[in-house]
């Protein structure tokens, strides 16, 4: 994936996981550790996930078309927001996708609900969508994903974790 002007001078490593349906693997939380923020691509499964996930660093998350029990209520089905001079949009299911990114100024699009990871580039913007994190669904991997904006650059990553054989 090429790398993208990311503005001011500022280096941050950003986590992106999705699809937790109430499961935080510690492969996942070993993953996020040292990340500067964390997104949440919805589907999340209960409050407790959001708050082991806040324990490692700041979380911003959407709800997603699982997150029905009144701990979601306050949840937004979107968030815009800034990250070391990168513009992020959050939603669960890219299909609900009411904006234009690139009209928006947005660099980076994190999305969920396919729980299947998928990294893309589409008019400038980054399409990104972490996969599931939680339970395993057929035969998709379980997996998370980072962003390193470094200065210019912003470079994307899947990362199918290592489960251990039962």
């Amino acid at each position: 994936m090429a790398r993208h002007h990311a503005g001011p001078e500022q280096t941050l490593r950003v986590g992106v996981i999705s699809d937790t349906h109430g499961l935080l693997r510690p492969q996942a939380t070993a993953f996020l550790r040292g990340c500067g923020h964390i997104l949440h691509g919805g589907d999340i499964g209960g409050a407790q996930i959001l708050e082991h996930l806040a324990a490692l660093a700041p979380v911003t998350a959407v709800r997603g078309n699982n997150d029905t029990q009144a701990w979601a209520a306050s949840l937004p089905d979107t968030r815009m927001l800034e990250l070391a001079g990168v513009r992020f949009y959050v939603i669960h299911d890219l299909g609900e996708l009411r904006i234009d990114p690139s009209a928006a100024a947005v660099q980076v699009v994190i999305s969920g609900h396919s729980h299947q990871p998928s990294l893309r580039e589409r008019a400038g913007v980054i399409y990104l969508n972490p996969g599931s994190a939680g339970p395993r669904r057929f035969r998709l991997p379980v997996s998370v994903a980072e962003i390193r904006i470094d200065g210019a650059s912003i470079a994307p990553r899947l990362v199918t974790l290592q489960l251990s054989a039962r």
